[in-house]
């Protein structure tokens, strides 16, 4: 699931610095400078090429998504499951192509640039869809905010049994409760929270990138490594048998893996601002395209390897998170160096997900009571080693202390990695990923209505519904199971 440090970074400084030259210079170009250091719209050159974006993508797309993969590939087997993962990169390939059209409303080559997706949908489908995504998006972040908890959580804890089983020599099960882990991620991201634009700090997307290759390159050749040691590929045509489970739970679960697979791939919502940083001439939608079909097959190529790979190891006992399912105990301290990567990587990119949330209410909250002093007071704080006093405010304080708290416990009622990711991937795929960019592109190409490419776009925004509807159910019904068996806050593995 996207996880950008990079493309968030000018969403932030848009949040703060242009709110006022927005509204003055809607319809007005800036005059040009005589020498060419500013782009159209007064803001720096952008320099980006086709390179630079398709990296910003696939540091975006390749993040915890690839761990459940093989799981999900289990579930459908292997027609289904690498025929879905297909379907849904051509899906994100071409809505994708429909919204770079869309990061210039009117004109491709000159109209007014949006620097965000909400942005775009703002100007382009007017204030009602505008709140409605705003809603979607932010439920989508306070949920990966959750995601990534249990993520980390699991990871820290699967270093700790890989170690304690080693030194018992496989003879003790570890059982151990992952409560302390989720309160130890809680209490450093409630650290991290306060500092302002963390997300903005120029190598976190760097680290984030080398973290999400290492787990994922180490969990693929682990795979490899795995099915030459069997040589035979495991697996069946079908996917899980009907006597592992029973036919019910085959039915939700094959549900839940449309939404695990749909998760890895949703990541629509920063493309706009990854566009932001690209160079034109050439019009920017152009670079774009080129830049999503190389990030598409890359990451479709680095998926099926993943998924196929861990699906051939293990067959149908493939685990739901791939590096901590302990499938694989040995190397071990090859495991304990992929996990400690999913734990450095989460521990940023959950600040990259949470920090617009931040901004978002506090701008709302500033907005609504300027006179407040609970809200806008600043009180400096002189730390020993900083140049500059700290700023802070009682009221940012206990809000994002309160955020991480309530993601924290509710990690912790349901530590259910498969399931948690198949609702968030069901939530985000319909609405960000197929309908808006779909009704804004047909709001700024002016698609007459039942015209062929009207009615083909609509049956594309339905199709996806019904597979988003579906997989929504489908994890819905996962957590519920699961929480028959559960009793909360008492998880052990």
């Amino acid at each position: 699931m996207g996880e950008t440090a990079a493309a968030n970074r000018h969403h932030h400084n848009h949040h703060h610095g242009h709110q006022v030259f927005d509204v003055a210079s809607s319809d007005v170009v800036p005059p040009q400078p005589a020498f060419k250091c500013f782009d159209d719209d007064g803001r720096l050159k952008r320099t980006g090429t086709v390179w630079t974006a398709s990296a910003h993508i696939i540091t975006a797309v390749i993040g915890s998504g690839v761990l459940s993969l093989a799981w999900a590939i289990a579930q459908l087997g292997w027609i289904a499951g690498p025929a879905v993962m297909l379907l849904f990169s051509f899906v994100t390939l071409y809505s994708s192509t429909l919204l770079s059209d869309c990061y210039r409303t009117g004109d491709a080559v000159s109209g007014k640039r949006n620097y965000t997706y909400m942005d775009a949908v703002r100007s382009i489908l007017g204030g009602f869809k505008f709140k409605i995504c705003g809603l979607i998006q932010y439920l989508n972040l306070f949920g990966i905010a959750i995601g990534y908890t249990i993520a980390a959580s699991i990871s820290m804890m699967a270093i700790k049994r890989s170690n304690c089983f080693h030194k018992s020599g496989g003879k003790d099960p570890c059982h151990m409760s992952s409560n302390p882990y989720m309160i130890i991620f809680g209490v450093t991201e409630i650290l991290l929270s306060q500092i302002p634009d963390f997300d903005q700090i120029w190598w976190i997307s760097i680290v984030a990138a080398v973290m999400s290759f290492t787990y994922s390159a180490i969990g693929l050749a682990l795979g490899i490594v795995q099915v030459a040691a069997n040589g035979v590929f495991k697996g069946s045509l079908t996917g899980i048998s009907i006597g592992t489970v029973t036919q019910t739970q085959k039915i939700w679960r094959t549900f839940q893996a449309l939404g695990d697979i749909a998760f890895a791939y949703s990541y629509s919502v920063v493309l706009i601002e990854i566009q932001d940083t690209v160079r034109s001439p050439p019009a920017e939608s152009k670079t774009m395209k080129k830049a999503t079909k190389i990030s598409i097959a890359v990451t479709t190529m680095f998926y099926m390897l993943c998924g196929s790979m861990g699906y051939a190891a293990f067959g149908d006992a493939a685990p739901g998170n791939l590096l901590t399912g302990f499938g694989f105990y040995n190397p071990f301290w090859l495991l304990d160096i992929a996990n400690a990567a999913i734990v450095v990587h989460l521990v940023g990119a959950y600040q990259v997900f949470a920090q617009p949330i931040f901004a978002f209410i506090e701008k709302s909250v500033a907005e609504r009571y300027p006179d407040n002093d609970f809200f806008t007071k600043e009180f400096e704080i002189k730390i020993p080693g900083l140049r500059s006093p700290y700023k802070a405010n009682v009221f940012r304080i206990v809000y994002r202390c309160g955020f991480v708290v309530s993601t924290t416990v509710i990690s912790m009622l349901m530590p259910f990695f498969n399931d948690v990711v198949g609702i968030l991937g069901a939530l985000g795929f319909w609405p960000l990923t197929v309908y808006f960019p779909v009704e804004m592109y047909i709001k700024q190409r002016k698609v007459e209505k039942w015209s062929t490419r009207w009615v083909c776009l609509q049956m594309l925004s339905v199709a996806c519904l019904v597979i988003t509807v579906v997989a929504g159910v489908g994890s819905i019904a996962g957590v519920m199971l699961d929480l028959k068996v559960y009793k909360p806050f008492k998880s052990t593995y």
